[in-house]
C-alpha cells in the first residue's frame, strides 16, 4: 500500500494528520512543520505558539470563502434569501455565515431560519384580521385582532438579538443531537410590536400567575393534528420584561411568512424557541408550561455538570434561560486569501451576551499567546447586539487563525472550549477561530 503524504492525510484523516505532525513532545518542528504549511498551503508565522495537538482551522471547519471546495457546505437556495448554511430540509432549517452578518441590522436576505414542523399555509387575508388569544390566569381573557394590537398598545421599535438555544452545538464534543450550528443561528432584527406585559396587564393576572405557554399554527412535521410542533413558555418575569414583544414588523416591513408572519412573540435574549412563529394563543399558568419542547433535557442544562457523550433523562437539569457570552467575526469569511504583502487588517464583528451587557472583546492572531483588545461599541439598546472592530498586524505573509473572544458584564469570558455537555447541545459558546492566508 502506498504511504501517503500529510496533505492526503490532512484531506482524508486530519486528526491522525495532526497527531503524527506534532508527534509524543508536542512540538511542530522541522519536517513536521514543513509539512502542516504545505497543507495548509502556506507558513505558519506563529507556529511557536501553536498548542499541543492543535488541528488547524481550515482543516476542522469547513471554510466559507473562495477555494473552499469539496469542503463547502451544503447552501440554502431560497428567492429573497443569500445562500446560507442547509442544516436540514426537513424540518427546514439554515445558518447565516458569519460573514454575511456585517450589517447592523440584519436583513430579511441574511435573517437565519429556524423551523420545528411544516411550514403552515401563507395567511392570504388581511395581516389585521389574524387573531391571537390571551387566556389562563387571567381576569379578562383576550382575544385580539394585530389589528386591535395595532391600536390599543403603544407601538414600539427596538433592535432586538435572537438566538437559537443550540447555536454552537457543533463545538461540542461527542458530538451531540441536533443541527450541527456553527455561531450563525443569530440575528439582530429592528422589531415593531407591543410590550407582551401591556397585553397581559390588560388581560388582568391572577394572583397565583407564574409561568406562559405559546402556541402557534405552525403543524407538528409528522403531520398529526393532535400535536404541536413546538409549543414553549417561560417564567412571567421575562414576559412582563420591557423588551418581551408580540412582533408584526421586521426592519420596517411585514414579517415575512418564513420568519412568522403575519404575527410572532419575540423574547431576546433567551433561546430563540420561545419567541413563537405564527403567534396564536398565550396561556397564562400557575406552573411551568408542559407543551412540547418542555421538559426533560428540551431546552434545559445540567444543574451540575455530566460525562460527555452519557445518557440523562434530565430531571436533575434546569430550564435554559438567558443565553452565554458570544462574539462573532463578521468582516472576513473563514478561509479568506489576502493579497501578498497584507501587513494590516481591520477588523469587525458583533457580540452579545443574553439579558447582560458584553464588557469587552479580545482577538488573537498567535494561537492565543497574546490578546489584543477591540473597540466595542454600546448597544442600540438593551437586548441588541454591539459591533467590535479593530486593526491587527501580520508580520509576513502565511497562515493565520483570528481567535476572538468577548467577556459579559459580570465577567464571564467565553471558554477554550465548550463547556457543559448535555444531550441536546445547548449553550456551547467556546472561543472562535477564522484561517486567514496571506500571499
Amino acid at each position: 500500500m502506498a504511504e501517503r503524504s500529510i496533505q492526503e492525510l490532512y484531506r482524508d484523516d486530519p486528526e491522525r494528520a495532526d497527531a503524527l505532525a506534532f508527534g509524543r513532545r508536542g512540538a511542530l518542528k522541522g519536517a513536521a512543520l514543513t509539512a502542516m504549511g504545505a497543507a495548509l498551503g502556506a507558513a505558519i508565522p506563529f507556529a511557536r505558539h501553536m498548542p499541543e495537538g492543535h488541528l488547524p482551522a481550515l482543516f476542522s471547519r469547513p471554510a466559507a470563502a473562495q477555494g473552499s471546495g469539496g469542503n463547502a457546505p451544503p447552501v440554502l437556495r431560497m428567492d429573497g434569501k443569500a445562500e446560507l448554511i442547509l442544516q436540514g430540509d426537513r424540518p427546514l432549517v439554515a445558518e447565516t455565515p458569519e460573514h454575511m452578518l456585517d450589517e447592523p441590522v440584519t436583513s430579511y436576505r441574511h435573517f437565519f431560519i429556524r423551523n420545528n414542523g411544516q411550514i403552515p399555509e401563507q395567511h392570504t387575508g388581511d395581516p389585521n384580521s389574524w387573531r391571537v388569544t390571551v387566556d389562563g390566569e387571567v381576569n379578562s381573557p383576550l382575544d385580539l385582532t394585530v389589528g386591535d394590537l395595532r391600536s390599543r398598545f403603544e407601538n414600539v421599535t427596538l433592535q432586538l438579538q435572537m438566538e437559537c438555544g443550540g447555536n454552537g452545538r457543533a463545538a461540542f464534543s461527542p458530538q451531540t443531537r441536533g443541527n450541527q450550528w456553527g455561531n450563525g443561528a443569530i440575528s439582530n432584527g429592528q422589531w415593531t410590536g407591543v410590550r407582551l406585559r401591556d397585553v397581559l396587564r390588560a388581560a388582568g393576572l391572577k394572583p397565583g400567575a407564574t409561568h406562559t405557554g405559546h402556541f402557534g399554527a405552525d403543524p407538528h412535521l409528522s403531520g398529526a393534528t393532535d400535536r404541536a410542533a413546538i409549543s414553549r413558555g417561560m417564567r412571567l418575569a421575562k414576559a412582563m420584561d420591557d423588551d418581551t414583544l408580540i412582533v408584526f414588523q421586521l426592519n420596517g416591513q411585514p414579517i415575512p411568512h418564513i420568519h412568522g408572519a403575519p404575527v410572532r412573540l419575540l423574547v431576546p435574549g433567551w433561546p430563540g424557541s420561545l419567541s413563537q412563529k405564527w403567534l396564536t394563543r398565550i396561556a397564562v399558568l400557575d406552573k411551568p408550561h408542559t407543551g412540547a419542547g418542555m421538559g426533560g433535557t428540551s431546552y434545559r442544562l445540567p444543574v451540575s455538570p455530566i460525562v460527555p457523550g452519557s445518557t440523562n433523562d434530565g430531571r436533575s437539569f434546569a430550564e435554559m434561560e438567558s443565553m452565554p457570552v458570544r462574539s462573532i467575526l463578521s468582516s472576513h469569511a473563514h478561509g479568506t486569501r489576502l493579497p501578498a504583502g497584507t501587513r494590516e487588517l481591520d477588523l469587525r464583528g458583533a457580540a452579545w451576551a443574553g439579558d447582560l451587557w458584553v464588557s469587552s472583546v479580545h482577538v488573537s492572531t498567535d494561537f492565543g499567546a497574546t490578546w489584543q483588545k477591540m473597540d466595542l461599541a454600546a448597544p442600540a439598546n438593551r437586548h441588541a447586539w454591539q459591533r467590535w472592530q479593530g486593526r491587527i498586524s501580520l508580520p509576513r505573509d502565511g497562515y493565520y487563525e483570528i481567535w476572538y473572544r468577548a467577556t459579559d458584564s459580570e465577567g464571564r469570558m467565553q471558554p477554550h472550549a465548550a463547556a457543559n455537555w448535555n444531550p441536546q447541545g445547548y449553550g456551547a459558546n467556546p472561543i472562535s477561530r477564522a484561517a486567514i492566508l496571506v500571499g
